[in-house]
């Protein structure tokens, strides 16, 4: 019998292929590390950490509003679902105001869950914008590990004896504070836990290894940003609080970004986008960066009015309302699947 030699596997292509340019890339793909490395500096300085945690979040609300704009000023996606689009925010009203009722640390708790996990959920969307550049098409092990590596790292911090005292030190107080040590309460289960999370992200990444060997192209864009990712995810195990403040800092930054880069490619002309009114104030001498520069104007108004001259309960009611709007549809008008976001993104063919 002759034997045939095996044909030896074609290695991958490697395609750069950014969602701008290196450099914007870059910068947003490390977006994360101004706050880290501020409440690393900061360490031990109760006033200054207090300090940057507040404006981390007030940053972070600073661009929960950015999505009704999408949503409300272009009549395309507004009717492609237009009785959720209708009824979401009556309804959210009504949770929030029985929000109000509930203990805040169980709200702190839920909001907080959710939160991360939306946030996750951006990152892994950005690795799939950089994957489906090249025609990768599959994402559910990236997604996986994703979700795996940020549950091992939360488990490995809520397992380590020494997190209560980082998150003492770090001199936070209120909610923040209870909300974190929710987080230390959960030790006993994560430490059951950890053997198996540590598997199963051994295991997915292998997954994910073989996965990229085996594609006909890989784009080492995707692998700067996921390497960024993973590093902050790492912070979190070392540093708590600088892990706190650039995961959240960093989505907000992320968004702004995405967004502004996303405008021009996405509302090129009228007969693209069917005249929406957000596509025609794309277009005028405004631009995608005037129109980011009013929201800026406009959202950072009414914070600072809401803090300043309002009540609390108005602006946590305010915001909780528009950032749930935001979770919401987020989850629903960012597919690439969708034509207008394939194009957004100079994505030729949409799944």
């Amino acid at each position: 019998m002759t034997s045939v030699a095996a044909r030896p596997t074609a290695a991958p292509v490697r395609n750069t292929r950014w969602v701008r340019g290196p450099i914007w890339d870059t910068t947003m793909a490390c977006s994360w590390m101004p706050f880290a490395l501020a409440a690393l500096v900061w360490a031990g300085n109760v006033d200054r950490i207090e300090w940057l945690v507040g404006l981390t979040l007030l940053f972070s609300v600073s661009h929960q509003p950015l999505t009704m704009p999408l949503v409300y000023a272009d009549a395309h996606v507004y009717k492609s679902r237009p009785l959720i689009y209708s009824l979401t925010p009556p309804v959210i009203v009504v949770l929030v105001l029985i929000g109000f009722q509930l203990d805040p640390i169980v709200v702190a708790v839920i909001a907080g869950v959710w939160n991360a996990g939306h946030t996750l959920q951006q990152r892994y969307g950005i690795a799939r914008i950089y994957g489906r550049k090249v025609g990768q098409g599959n994402g559910k092990v990236e997604h996986r590990l994703l979700w795996t590596m940020l549950i091992l790292a939360l488990a490995v911090a809520a397992a380590n004896s020494a997190t209560p005292g980082r998150i003492a030190n770090a001199g936070l107080g209120g909610r923040n504070q209870q909300g974190l040590t929710v987080l230390t309460d959960a030790a006993p289960v994560a430490r059951l836990a950890l053997p198996v999370l540590i598997a199963y992200a051994l295991f997915l990444l292998v997954q994910w290894t073989r996965q990229e060997l085996s594609s006909e192209q890989v784009n080492p864009a995707k692998w700067l940003y996921l390497g960024s990712t993973t590093a902050l995810i790492g912070l979190t195990i070392v540093s708590p609080i600088a892990g706190f403040v650039g995961y959240v800092g960093s989505h907000a930054a992320e968004y702004y970004l995405i967004v502004h880069n996303h405008l021009g490619d996405r509302y090129p002309d009228a007969a693209t986008d069917g005249g929406a009114p957000l596509g025609k104030a794309v277009r005028s001498r405004l631009g995608p960066f005037g129109l980011m520069v009013i929201y800026g104007m406009l959202v950072w108004g009414l914070i600072l009015g809401l803090l300043n001259w309002g009540t609390y309960e108005v602006y946590a009611f305010t915001f909780l309302t528009l950032g749930a709007m935001h979770l919401f549809y987020d989850g629903l008008i960012w597919k690439l699947r969708r034509p207008e976001v394939a194009r957004g993104f100079q994505i030729a063919q949409p799944d």
